[in-house]
């Protein structure tokens, strides 16, 4: 070897080393501020879904009202941070919580949405899956009992929101759900009872028949004849307009159909995911993070959503699992994730609970612009587990 090429080889070594050291610093900031969150989320259980200062435990809503989808992200950091730690005060604090996760789906079910998958996978599945003990399993499998009672089956879908006695959103499930299922692929491996997995696959094939768009957008939510089941049109509630593609729903896609190859590998799912991703990955410029919603107008702010990339990069890691030598994935992955840790997306003050700054919710929540968000904390430590240390996910 040259001089020259010696040269370039410990240069290219150092910068490797200098990114994971990146890397690792992020994930031991997860690890700190999650001490914090989990212990004060088990002292007052709540939802703690995003704030615009980084307190999240401002957030004025509780654990047992019907828009709590966001307890678990707390949750499944400690785990995480249990998993690498060992610190067993994670586990303890996680614990805690037990009783409020069993009450929410064994008397309090009908105060609930499809998000089940979010809270349980999180929780409960995730508890089961790394200490063996059945009574998360029991809890986990009645959660997604009650989720399987949200399907309709004349449209085959999963009623995204709204109590089961009410009809403001009985015709209507949104491409978040995608993350939901491996709640009820786990439910049907656990049981044997094929109806948990059968549910699972109808919503899946749905969505990709209605929410994916020939261009390889997707629609963010979906309404349906109640009377004939026929797709009737699309919504949204997260994207600046129904025929726009909100980031995070694409990057909810990705995702969603990434893991549910990974349960029935069924080869359309991979093939969608793939191309979700690729059309992702076209819509990133030179800021990498991306644009909040991807067809915004030329005059429309130009709002990143950090929390956006984060869920993108969980879901090309999972498409790696596959696709192992996709050049494409590999390096978008790699960068998001290098961009996602530079300090105009992450906040290193131990003291403010919040990590991931930058997150948005969408145009009709104006209180969402440039939040912290705790999803976007989440998949953001999982993505940085996933790079730094292989394991599997709790999904």
């Amino acid at each position: 070897m040259t001089t020259l090429n010696k040269n370039l080889a410990a240069q290219e070594t150092g910068t490797a080393l200098d990114i994971r050291g990146n890397l690792e610093r992020a994930f031991e900031l997860c690890v700190r501020k999650t001490r914090g969150n989990i212990k004060r989320l088990a002292d007052e259980p709540k939802s703690a879904a995003l704030a615009l200062d980084g307190n999240y435990f401002a957030f004025p809503e509780g654990f047992y009202e019907i828009g709590n989808w966001t307890s678990s992200f707390f949750t499944g950091m400690a785990l995480l941070s249990w998993q690498e730690t060992e610190d067993e005060d994670f586990l303890k604090q996680v614990l805690r919580l037990a009783p409020h996760y069993r009450e929410k789906v064994f008397t309090r079910h009908l105060d609930t949405h499809h998000d089940l998958g979010f809270l349980y996978s999180l929780y409960s599945v995730a508890l089961y899956k790394l200490t063996g003990d059945k009574e998360h399993r029991s809890v986990g499998l009645r959660a997604a009992e009650v989720l399987a009672q949200r399907f309709n089956e004349k449209g085959n879908f999963i009623r995204a929101w709204g109590h089961m006695n009410t009809t403001e959103y009985d015709n209507m499930a949104i491409i978040d759900c995608l993350m939901n299922l491996p709640l009820l692929y786990w439910a049907s491996l656990e049981t044997g009872d094929n109806k948990y997995h059968d549910i699972a696959v109808r919503h899946a094939d749905m969505a990709l028949k209605t929410f994916v768009r020939a261009d390889d957008s997707v629609y963010h939510a979906y309404r349906f004849d109640l009377e004939t089941g026929r797709p009737v049109g699309g919504d949204t509630y997260g994207g600046c307009a129904v025929e726009s593609q909100w980031a995070r729903g694409t990057a909810w896609a990705i995702y969603g159909y990434a893991l549910s190859y990974g349960y029935t590998r069924n080869p359309n799912y991979l093939e969608a995911s793939l191309r979700l991703a690729r059309k992702f990955i076209a819509n990133l410029d030179q800021e990498i993070v991306p644009m909040w919603d991807f067809k915004l107008s030329p005059e429309a702010p130009a709002i990143r959503d950090a929390s956006a990339g984060s869920v993108a990069v969980c879901g090309f890691q999972e498409l790696l699992k596959y696709k192992t030598n996709d050049a494409e994935l590999t390096a978008a992955s790699r960068r998001l994730l290098r961009r996602l840790c530079q300090a105009d997306y992450l906040n290193i003050d131990v003291s403010c609970p919040g990590i991931q700054k930058n997150g948005q919710i969408g145009a009709p929540n104006k209180m969402g612009q440039n939040a912290y968000t705790s999803w976007g904390d989440y998949y953001l430590m999982e993505a940085l587990s996933r790079e730094l240390f292989g394991p599997e996910t709790f999904w």
